[in-house]
């Protein structure tokens, strides 16, 4: 038997043997001299045959190693302001969501290799690996270019015309976790082949080839990621039907295939709605597909739980289902409306997708330590890929939390002191939360808005005002750097500001991958 590193206790012939991280150390062993031996061109057999006899051999325990596990939670968008208003919005100024609890801090670098501001393909995929990359780009080398999609006549990016000596793929963390036996899963409340999960377990040259990045996943299809492994991932839990389906059943697949079959022909168990999905028995169940919406899944403010599951319940099946494998398992969890929200200027989204969000945090860290009470073999990682250009106006008085009669951080901005409605210089009243940019802008005077009032802002659909008009639904990403937090093994490395780059190796050396 050939001993590696882990703890090994050997009794035979009244001797105790006792092999710890790869040195041996051993008692009145007949006729040796006491002294340490490296343990790995040693064998238990050849200890025990200088005792005696082989019927003198007993008792032999091999304790196996614990399982690693690794779990990345990643809020689309969500920068430090946002969370700021999320907490103030759940539970008051002086609350704390489990977010704010996590031991281990830091400040995280976000902009990608051609853009100050990053867009989610380059900043998740730096997380990934390592590797700073143009806009666009998933997971490839940094000279790769981000070629604009082929469309069809309907408008569908079908095609892969990223050229074939256009950059190359770069390992993920994913990649490197099935390369060494783990078990790995992808759990988020966008598009499946969104940008954030898709840098996962894809390397492609633009994030709209959303066609392409879905054949990635498929075992053995055409078009598959064999970095993955024969097994590939073990779970997948989102939306985005519609890259998975031909055309012919209302998808956008124009070659044909069912990638959903193919799926449920690989062995996994499929779900399609949250009914399905709370069927499933993680005991009995090797993999989990599930695609509960035709595109992203719904605002946690619109979700029918009797359709889709919530973030927290996706999250602790996948744990269940992945926590079988020995060895340990690597999962991706995306708040990924966050960010959608936040495109659209409807804070009150933005805000409860960021409760939803850390619900799920929560959630997995009281089922890990059910097994890892200290965490010493589990490392949960919180942190965004981007910022947005909400922000916090004027003195505002406290509000505490949001509630049915209290409009809370979603309101107008009162006087601390007076309480009363504070006015701009057009005489009208405005709310605690703006953006840099948005569709929202009055056009002359504010004087217009002096009816304004809490019941206005802190409706689900308001656009709250922005300072630079744009599109509906094309406000911008920031700049400013993001939050991150770590509790668990190898958690006290995340300190400092640091790049988004060297996320990658901190989570890699703190899970042996």
């Amino acid at each position: 038997m050939r001993l590696d590193a882990g703890v090994f206790n050997v009794s035979s012939c009244g001797n105790e043997v006792l092999v710890r991280s790869g040195f041996l150390k051993y008692n009145r062993i007949d006729k040796m001299t006491r002294r340490y031996h490296t343990a790995a061109g040693l064998s238990v057999a050849l200890l025990l045959a200088a005792c005696g006899s082989a019927s003198q051999q007993s008792d032999l325990t091999v304790a196996t190693p614990p399982p690693q596990n690794v779990i990345f939670f990643l809020g689309d968008g969500m920068g430090m302001t946002t969370m700021t208003a999320a907490r103030i919005y759940a539970v008051g100024e002086d609350g704390e969501l489990t977010m704010d609890t996590l031991p281990e801090t830091a400040f995280v670098k976000t902009f990608s290799n051609d853009a100050q501001v990053t867009d989610s393909a380059p900043s998740m995929s730096a997380y990934m690996t390592g590797v700073k990359m143009n806009n666009e780009v998933l997971s490839m080398s940094s000279d790769t270019r981000a070629i604009d999609p082929i469309a069809d006549a309907n408008g569908n990016k079908l095609a892969n015309n990223c050229g074939g000596s256009n950059g190359n793929p770069v390992p993920t963390l994913v990649e490197l976790a099935k390369a060494k036996g783990w078990s790995a899963g992808v759990v988020t409340t966008t598009r499946i082949t969104h940008a954030t999960p898709a840098a996962t377990y894809t390397h492609i040259c633009h994030r709209d080839l959303e066609n392409d990045i879905a054949t990635a996943m498929v075992p053995g299809g055409a078009g598959y990621n064999t970095a993955l492994g024969t097994s590939g991932l073990d779970v997948v839990l989102g939306g985005g039907k519609q890259f998975f389906t031909p055309f012919k059943d209302g998808g956008k697949r124009a070659d044909g295939r069912d990638l959903i079959a193919e799926m449920k022909a690989k062995n996994y168990t499929v779900a399609s709605n949250a009914t399905e999905f709370n069927a499933v028995d993680a005991s009995k169940t090797e993999r989990l597909f599930g695609l509960f919406t035709s595109s992203h899944m719904s605002y946690d403010l619109d979700r029918d739980p009797a359709k889709e599951p919530s973030l927290a319940d996706m999250t602790t099946k996948a744990m269940d289902v992945l926590s079988k494998n020995s060895k340990g398992y690597f999962l991706m969890v995306e708040g990924g409306r966050i960010d959608h929200a936040l495109h659209e200027t409807t804070a009150k989204k933005a805000l409860q997708d960021t409760l939803a969000f850390d619900n799920a945090i929560k959630a997995a860290i009281d089922k890990a330590k059910i097994s890892d009470p200290t965490l010493k073999n589990t490392l949960i990682v919180v942190t965004a890929d981007h910022d947005h250009t909400l922000v916090l106006n004027g003195y505002a008085k406290r509000t505490g939390k949001t509630s049915a009669g209290n409009a809370g951080v979603l309101g107008l901005v009162k006087n601390y002191v007076t309480g009363a409605t504070e006015k701009d210089l057009d005489g009208a009243p405005y709310s605690i939360i703006g953006f840099g940019n948005g569709e929202n802008r009055t056009q002359a005077s504010r004087a217009s808005m002096a009816s304004l009032d809490d019941t206005t802002t802190s409706a689900n659909t308001y656009h709250q005002e922005a300072t630079i008009r744009v599109a509906a639904g094309s406000e911008t990403h920031g700049g400013t750097d993001v939050f991150l937090g770590a509790i668990g093994k190898g958690a006290d490395t995340f300190l400092g500001t640091i790049d988004n780059t060297k996320v990658f190796g901190l989570v890699k050396n703190a899970a042996g991958l």
